[in-house]
């Protein structure tokens, strides 16, 4: 079940997928951030997160828009998926800052193949840092200069 939503996944980082993370996403999405303490609850929230991340981890090249899963040194690319049933976890690298990033992303979708559970999970330490401060400043700029919550 979940290959099917890994794809659409892949094809939306490349800028493939009409209609994007609204297509992927179910409406009760959850998303827990490496960063943040409570999980975020819904759609619109996982999609802001989800947004500011591809901005922030898409390596020191740029964003992982239309690229996400490519090789190459300082870009975001997955290395390694593993899939059943309903889930999958997709270890990936990058680099932010000049530093280097591995992470998790664990996704868990519904019947219907829309993602319902993304959990983000990074390392080293240095990497979590930096990427808080990059994501705080770039979900403030998303949300028009407010305070953001990660």
């Amino acid at each position: 079940m979940i290959e099917k939503t890994i794809e659409r996944w892949h094809a939306h980082l490349r800028g493939e997928l009409e209609g994007g993370l609204d297509e992927l996403l179910a409406d009760d999405c959850t998303f827990y951030s490496p960063i943040v303490f409570t999980p975020q609850q819904g759609k619109e929230i996982t999609k802001l997160y989800l947004s500011a991340a591809g901005n922030t981890l898409g390596g020191d090249d740029g964003p992982v828009k239309n690229g996400g899963g490519s090789g190459g040194a300082g870009k975001f690319r997955y290395v390694r998926e593993i899939l059943q049933g309903d889930s999958a976890m997709l270890e990936f690298e990058t680099s932010a800052g000049g530093k280097y990033v591995n992470g998790i992303d664990i996704i868990r979708c519904n019947e219907e193949g829309k993602i319902v559970e993304f959990k983000v999970l990074i390392r080293p330490l240095q990497a979590i840092n930096l990427v808080h401060a990059q994501m705080k400043a770039m979900l403030a700029k998303m949300q028009g200069g407010d305070e953001a919550r990660a």
